[in-house]
């Protein structure tokens, strides 16, 4: 308690400085938003439509998972369910799911890295916090009872560890909860167009002021985890010079109570912050009438006086700029467009093959089973296939080979995470959009078919269409992403550079500013949008001469791919296509009652079944799991027993020696550890990422006619059902983490069975 107020204290001021920029940000980004939509910015029109209304109701994954319990130090098999918003959700088992019980747990997943390795992990925990290592022969922090771990670490949160019995699992669940990190990281929504820009406008500002430059891996979530993470990187070399010495015990226990202290500081700072930031934002929106209907009186005496002080600005600053640009920047402008083409070209010529392979193999299915019901459930599938997190893997992964190497110290970039991952989502963009103009265009043409043929070639003729359109618009967002992501990596250098000459100097231009427009004219943003003219040129000359050297089917500037489909975008504007519904095959039998709860939670893809077939770990959770007391405390377990490994093993090893007796007694509540299912979230917010580029076109194979029967390439898992169909929708709220017990929901505390409540992030 008596270091609780120090940190709420310097947390006060830290968000206090943060709000005064947010304050000063606003009115620029406001006078931003609104001249742009008087003047209009018109870009190349994107050939591909998008999918307006995000897939709802969805389970993107489900299925069985060990987690360890910290507080009673055991292994527990638990549901983890992976709804439309990217939470991870953990149930008690799949029974508790079904019956709509509370989650166990809520983890948001922004700012976590997702490890596969107790050493990776180990090392980590040892850099949190230097000089306390464990010596050889001690007991480790954390021991595996399997050789595919998975977790869940965060420089400043409680950490989460996971298992599974085989590598396929770990590379599903890695997938699976790459994906969450991926969309939770992204967690400023651009749907806003004032309050986005200037939050993440005046972080950068903020520090810029403590002489922080360059990219910034923290800039996770939404705006109140990146302002709690903001705070913490300030307060954890004082919360580790204030709390590290008083640490007693062995070294992987000083660890753990090191995470424990951690994540409860950030918890408070996250509750803080939460309440300062709203309250800023609420100041700013009731101002916001009477800054509106200045911009709008006021618009061109504002243009004038900012042209006017950024003309003094670039007097004063740009040959200094030209000089760091020719001399600092210029040189190396090619490498850096080299080694950010070529994985982001990879990445996109995987999502054309893998969107070509699923289309084409869907038409061998129709051919070889025909009728339209076939196509019906095909596409069901189909339209979900941007969002499986397995399928887009091998997208994803391509952005792995994204290296800088020396350029990367340079120009000070602490991480090339930020480009990754923004690549990766727009691949997924891409990729849905692709997916829904091929529904739409086909959804337009069943009525005219006639028979089989008549459907084969008209989805092979669709393919060709949206293939073309994909490859103009793939072209289009990714010269943009290669600009803006010199422009992220080049403009904190020069700035940097430039400070010691430059920055003492800019307060003698805020006199140019007239008062009245001071709220929409900074001396600071005009001073960095002149920086950015002096590099502009260089960047958009680059890029246009790889465009020109057809390197990576970059298409020129100069070819504009006018409207071939004029009607397409009004089809774009219909109520969504629910494949399911209007073309719907044999219903299947299903009990009384969960009709409504299975629309709700939909199962698309189904995606477990090992070949090895049933895993010995569904009867070894079980068996673990049988008294609900135990999770309290093994009274019968040596006191130094290692985490429940042991038990876990000899669980394991007598299950795959046949020891399968009373499987059918516990059959209602039998966990399948095996049998997950892949469905469709809706489409995240896009935000700092880039977009990747298709590296060849592929010719469309002819397709065989009905005569000819064609083994189908990706065919659904026989018998796989959809995990969950009758089960508890986890709320938007699911997001954030939480720890709730079954039964009715429990103050905050801890569960019954000990483990911490999670408060939401």
């Amino acid at each position: 308690t008596c270091l609780c107020s120090p940190f709420a204290e310097k947390t006060g001021k830290v968000l206090g400085e943060f709000c005064r920029c947010y304050k000063e940000q606003y009115g620029v980004a406001l006078f931003n938003s609104v001249r742009y939509e008087i003047e209009g910015n018109g870009g190349p029109q994107a050939q591909l439509l998008h999918r307006k209304v995000p897939l709802e109701d969805h389970v993107i994954y489900s299925g069985n998972i060990f987690q360890y319990i910290e507080d009673n130090k055991k292994w527990r098999n638990r549901f983890c369910v992976v709804p439309h918003n990217y939470g991870l959700v953990l149930y008690e088992n799949k029974l508790a799911y079904e019956r709509e019980l509370p989650p166990r747990v809520l983890v948001n997943s922004a700012g976590y890295k997702v490890l596969t390795s107790v050493d990776q992990y180990l090392e980590l925990v040892n850099n949190s916090l230097p000089g306390v290592t464990p010596k050889s022969g001690h007991s480790p922090i954390l021991k595996c009872p399997t050789d595919f771990p998975l977790i869940l670490w965060h420089p400043y949160a409680r950490h989460y560890y996971f298992c599974v019995m085989t590598g396929k699992e770990q590379d599903k669940w890695r997938a699976v909860f790459q994906d969450c990190v991926r969309h939770c990281n992204n967690g400023i929504s651009e749907d806003s167009k004032v309050e986005a820009p200037a939050f993440t406008d005046a972080v950068r500002m903020y520090r810029q002021s403590k002489e922080q430059y360059g990219t910034w891996d923290m800039l996770c979530g939404n705006e109140t985890q990146v302002l709690s993470n903001l705070v913490m990187e300030e307060l954890l070399p004082e919360l580790r010079s204030a709390i590290g010495p008083r640490l007693k015990g062995k070294a992987p226990e000083r660890q753990r109570t090191w995470i424990q202290i951690s994540d409860a500081v950030y918890r408070m700072v996250y509750e803080q912050t939460h309440a300062q930031y709203e309250a800023a934002m609420a100041r700013c929106e009731q101002e916001r009438p009477q800054l509106e209907s200045t911009i709008r009186t006021d618009m061109d005496q504002i243009i004038t006086s900012k042209e006017h002080l950024a003309s003094k600005i670039r007097a004063f600053v740009l040959p200094k700029a030209e000089v760091c640009v020719r001399n600092h920047v210029q040189p190396y402008i090619s490498s850096i467009l080299e080694a950010l083409m070529t994985p982001t070209s990879q990445g996109f010529a995987e999502v054309r093959e893998v969107f070509f392979k699923e289309v084409t193999d869907m038409n061998m299915n129709v051919v070889n089973e025909g009728g339209l019901e076939k196509l019906a459930e095909y596409m069901e599938k189909l339209s979900h296939l941007a969002f499986h997190p397995v399928k887009m893997q091998s997208c994803y992964e391509k952005m792995d080979q994204l290296k800088l190497e020396g350029l990367q110290q340079r120009f000070d970039v602490s991480s090339t995470s930020v480009f990754k991952q923004r690549a990766q989502i727009h691949m997924r963009q891409q990729m849905d959009d692709a997916v829904h103009t091929f529904e739409t265009l086909l959804h337009q043409e069943l009525g005219k078919l006639q028979g089989k043929d008549d459907l084969c070639k008209s989805i092979q003729r669709i393919l060709e269409r949206v293939l073309k359109k994909f490859d103009y618009d793939s072209s289009t967002v990714r010269k943009k992403f290669f600009r803006e992501a010199l422009l992220q990596i080049t403009i904190p250098f020069l700035l940097k550079k430039l400070a010691p000459t430059c920055k003492g100097e800019l307060a003698k231009f805020q006199e140019l500013i007239f008062e009245d427009f001071a709220s929409f004219i900074l001396v600071e943003n005009t001073y960095e949008e002149v920086v950015l003219q002096s590099v502009m040129k260089d960047i958009m000359q680059a890029v246009k001469e790889a465009a020109v050297q057809r390197k990576h089917n970059l298409y020129r500037d100069s070819m504009v791919m006018h409207n071939s489909d004029p009607n397409l975008h009004l089809l774009g504007e219909g109520i969504p296509i629910d494949w399911g519904e209007e073309y719907p095959g044999q219903p299947e039998p299903e009990p009384a009652g969960q009709g409504d709860r299975r629309r709700r939670a939909k199962q698309v893809v189904s995606v477990i079944q090992d070949d090895e077939g049933a895993l010995p770990y569904e009867m070894g959770g079980e068996a673990l799991l049988q008294p609900r007391s135990s999770e309290l405390q093994d009274p019968g377990a040596p006191r130094g027993s290692p985490d429940g490994v042991r038990e876990i093993r000899e669980a394991l090893a007598r299950e795959s020696l046949g020891d399968g007796a009373g499987r059918e007694e516990e059959e209602e509540e039998q966990l399948t550890n095996g049998r997950e299912s892949v469905s469709v979230p809706p489409e995240p917010s896009l935000h700092h990422a880039a977009p990747a580029s298709p590296k060849a076109r592929a010719d469309v194979p002819d397709v065989p006619a009905e005569g000819g029967r064609v083994t189908p390439a990706s065919s659904p898992a026989p018998g796989a059902e959809g995990a969950g169909t009758a089960c508890h929708q986890p709320s938007d709220q699911e997001t954030g983490e939480d720890v709730a017990p079954p039964g009715p929901p429990q103050p905050t505390g801890t569960t019954e069975s000990g483990e911490g409540v999670q408060t939401e992030f």
